[in-house]
């Protein structure tokens, strides 16, 4: 069967969580003595368990390990030291600066909102008012630049709604022109002749007399 892969968790269940170091544990040291002899080297492995206690392999004698390691970090921190404290020096002074230009920037932000004037001078006030106006024209550009395109925008929707409507004006045209014209009928009765005697005539047919006057008045 093909095993399921772990999550790297911490395992709450306290047997569960012995019984996987002490798998663990054992595989490791078991790597380390592979890695040991396969390749002639020097290997040491230090494990404290969550109970403190001390677990550890070594190819050969720890203690010479040990030392051999401490000897290797501290030539290596010695030699690396200077350069260190250069590199850090470096950038403390770089912080530094960055300090100067932001209290600069603030101060200088501050002037331009009207705030702290009362120690400028005629020429700084002339400077700060120079850029107020290079600033307000750049604003006044830039917003009749957005009004411009806002109106553009709308004429063109304009001209859509435009086309829209003389296109929905034709079809209709095109639908009334297209229906069939019905004469409307008149049907004509004498009323001294038999039923059936009704007569249907066209509203083109139809005769009327027009009287043009004064209403006759009945006594």
């Amino acid at each position: 069967m093909v095993r399921g892969k772990i999550e790297i968790k911490k395992i709450e269940n306290v047997t569960s969580r012995q019984v996987t170091f002490s798998k663990r544990r054992s595989g490791l040291f078991k790597k380390a003595h592979e890695l040991s002899v396969l390749c002639d080297a020097q290997v040491a492995a230090i494990v404290f368990s969550q109970s403190g206690r001390l677990h550890e392999y070594s190819s050969s004698e720890m203690e010479k390990i040990i030392e051999r390691y401490g000897k290797f970090s501290n030539a290596f921190y010695v030699a690396e030291r200077p350069q260190v404290e250069r590199y850090l020096q470096e950038l403390k002074m770089e912080m530094n600066r960055m300090v100067k230009k932001i209290d600069l920037l603030e101060v200088h932000h501050r002037k331009l909102l009207g705030q702290g004037l009362d120690s400028c001078s005629v020429a700084e006030l002339q400077e700060i008012d120079t850029q107020i106006e290079k600033s307000l024209r750049i604003v006044r550009s830039r917003k009749a630049e957005l009004y411009a395109d806002r109106l553009k925008k709308l004429k063109e929707k304009e001209r859509e709604l435009l086309s829209e409507r003389k296109r929905l004006r034709e079809e209709q045209t095109r639908e009334i022109l297209m229906r069939p014209v019905v004469q409307p009928t008149l049907q004509i009765c004498d009323k001294s002749k038999t039923e059936g005697g009704c007569k249907t005539k066209h509203s083109s047919e139809v005769e009327t007399d027009l009287f043009i006057g004064l209403p006759v008045t009945r006594l």
